[in-house]
């Protein structure tokens, strides 16, 4: 193969996945030139797993990428034809928008917003190698020799890095949905010394809805009052379709138990750590033996095709055993089977080579997004390659790195949790994961993040602005409230007793009403004639700042207590083997992990409250040397 001069850019991203999408545009955005490379672009933002954003966790994430001036807020708003808003039982901490998308509409679009936009080149090739000069990066070379001059990388190769696909004993090298796999470039990476390690994802079969009979499945339709993921969104999305509830059944269990000598996942055919949240069936049914049944979500794939996603289901196992699995639950038992389930292995790196601004610490200039961190699901995916496209292009213009603190974002807790705490599986965000949800809300993203968007230079002022007097508009409301009262009335006792809580016989401040339990900021308008006009998310925020004020209050200190220890920087060469005061593994850790500052040394694992303690006063006698040297 003859090589060539291709041309230069300053920045290449490898994939045009959510991850390489958001990537791409973030650096074009900020004025780089910058090009992304895609195997296939029929390709660019596919959905291979299930054709949905958001769910519990992950809605927070596209929020937080929408107000900093991301792309995939806009598209499912533009693109999803079902939306429901998950744990509206529960409190506002854990709600989460999940919307179903149109697969095929939500790569069109994504495609042509890569191709307009200013700054970047759209190219199809596989990339099979990245040259390194001086020990940093300083070029990609594709498939076909043409090698493209460099400045910075972007890995956002999701499942194709020597991707292979199984179905019970066929096993096939390939990337998903038949694409081929990227061998070449994972040879490249190991000789580069990258730590590589393998990693499985699975998907569920798909079927033809004219097999379906959904007489015999619960309907899930979406939220009467759908709320949309982007902020700038103007009209609330309307929902174009339905989903169906299903149960797997005694004689769907006995199936799976009956074929476990020829479940990849058991046969020791897959080699790679799979998502411990999103299990396959056959893991379901031998990690759960005494379940009785299991729940499946059965999911169009679009409005122009007939294709439905039985989500619950994915699996690796023979494609006739997938049949008999299928025809054992209520309303599939007709089922024709578009495109059988399948598990997919791939290489990805151990995240704790890289630095929080996702750069790969052994080669600068290399900076990785998405599954090759070891993560999984879209939105961890494209919030990675959104912070690994704004860093690449601050390094270029010796700028600081952009670095969101686990406090203000959950953002910040996924790239913190990656590059500190390693993963052994592949990551998914939860609610859980952050010691700060209730001030880290989906409804609030834009009050945390909209001005840091601004700041890096993706967000408009005018955005900012008005972001700025919503908050100001909530801010005089719960002030109106505490200084407002209800006055006493025969209505507002037999209101209060509805509610079942303590009469207020000579009335009370509004926001002491809005306090207790069960009442809502709209019940309380008859009490309230000076009551300013609000549009429904300034009313919101209303509502959960004062009923949740001293919950707030706290969280608000522990963050407090979190910066504090992280405004104790560690120098980047600090010896941490020859500490004697550590614990042997503690150095190692540390060593290895090399914390900016001492709260991410604290949520090292390995390094206990005690270590964290000696290397404090290691750092308060480095400072006294330093103050008495002349």
């Amino acid at each position: 193969m003859r090589e060539f001069d291709a041309g230069q850019f300053e920045i290449a991203v490898i994939g045009a996945g959510h991850a390489g999408i958001e990537a791409a545009l973030s650096a074009a955005r900020l004025g780089v030139s910058t090009i992304v490379f895609t195997i296939s672009l029929d390709a660019v933002g596919n959905m291979p797993c299930n054709p949905a954003i958001g769910g519990t966790g992950k809605g927070h994430l596209v929020r937080e990428l929408d107000a900093l001036g991301g792309e995939m807020a806009r598209a499912a708003d533009e693109c999803c034809i079902q939306y429901r808003l998950l744990n509206k039982g529960k409190g506002p901490a854990v709600w989460s928008l999940r919307a179903q998308a149109d697969r095929r509409r939500y790569q069109e679009r994504m495609k042509a917003v890569l191709e307009r936009q200013p700054c970047l080149t759209v190219r199809q090739g596989e990339v099979v190698e990245i040259g390194v000069e001086d020990g940093r990066v300083s070029s990609v070379l594709l498939a076909t020799g043409a090698r493209f001059r460099v400045k910075a990388v972007i890995l956002a190769t999701g499942t194709y890095l020597a991707g292979r696909t199984i179905v019970g004993e066929w096993v096939e090298d390939s990337g998903p949905d038949g694409m081929h796999a990227a061998g070449r470039l994972g040879e490249c990476l190991k000789k580069l010394g990258l730590p590589l390690r393998r990693f499985k994802t699975g998907t569920p079969p798909r079927v033809n809805a004219r097999t379906v009979d959904f007489d015999e499945m619960e309907v899930q339709t979406g939220d009467e009052l759908p709320v949309p993921f982007s902020y700038s969104t103007p009209d609330p999305p309307v929902n174009q379709a339905v989903c169906y509830l299903t149960w797997t059944t005694g004689e769907t269990k006995r199936i799976v138990q009956e074929n476990l000598d020829r479940a990849p996942m058991y046969s020791g055919l897959i080699e790679g750590v799979g998502p411990r949240y999103c299990p396959s069936f056959e893991t379901k049914i031998v990690r759960f033996p005494d379940k009785r049944r299991h729940q499946l979500f059965v999911e169009p794939m679009g409005l122009h095709t007939e294709e439905l996603y039985i989500q619950g289901f994915s699996s690796s196992m023979p494609e006739e055993v997938q049949l008999q699995m299928l025809h054992s639950v209520p309303g599939l038992r007709r089922a024709a089977i578009t495109r059988p389930a399948y598990a997919i292995e791939y290489d990805c790196i151990d995240p704790l080579a890289l630095t929080p601004a996702l750069e790969v610490k052994a080669l600068p200039g290399l900076y990785g997004a998405g599954q090759f961190n070891g993560s999984s699901g879209y939105e961890e995916a494209a919030v990675q390659g959104f912070m690994a496209g704004v860093n690449a292009v601050r390094k270029l213009k010796d700028l600081p790195p952009f670095v969101l603190s686990r406090a203000e974002s959950y953002i910040g807790t996924l790239i913190d949790d990656l590059v500190t705490k390693g993963t052994n599986e592949p990551y998914r965000m939860m609610t859980s994961r952050s010691e700060y949800r209730l001030l880290l809300r989906q409804d609030n993203a834009d009050f945390r993040l909209t001005r840091r968007g601004y700041e890096i230079g993706l967000v408009p002022e005018e955005r900012l602005k008005a972001v700025e007097e919503k908050y100001d508009a909530v801010q005089r409301e719960i002030k109106r409230l505490t200084h407002t009262g209800a006055s006493p009335s025969p209505r507002l006792t037999e209101f209060l007793a509805s509610k079942d809580t303590a009469d207020a016989p000579g009335g009370a401040p509004l926001a002491a009403l809005l306090r207790r339990p069960g009442i809502h900021y709209s019940e309380l308008a008859p009490f309230d004639p000076g009551r300013p006009d609000l549009s429904a998310d300034i009313a919101e925020q209303v509502e959960i700042s004062v009923k949740y004020e001293g919950y707030i209050r706290r969280q608000e200190k522990q963050v407090e207590d979190l910066r504090r220890m992280e405004r104790h920087r560690l120098p980047p060469d600090l010896d941490y083997l020859s500490i004697q005061g550590l614990r042997l593994e503690a150095r190692e850790k540390l060593h290895a992990v090399r914390p900016a500052d001492l709260g991410q040394a604290a949520r090292i694992s390995g390094v206990s409250p005690a270590d964290v303690a000696a290397l404090m006063i290691f750092l308060e006698s480095m400072q006294d040397r330093q103050t008495e040297k002349p």
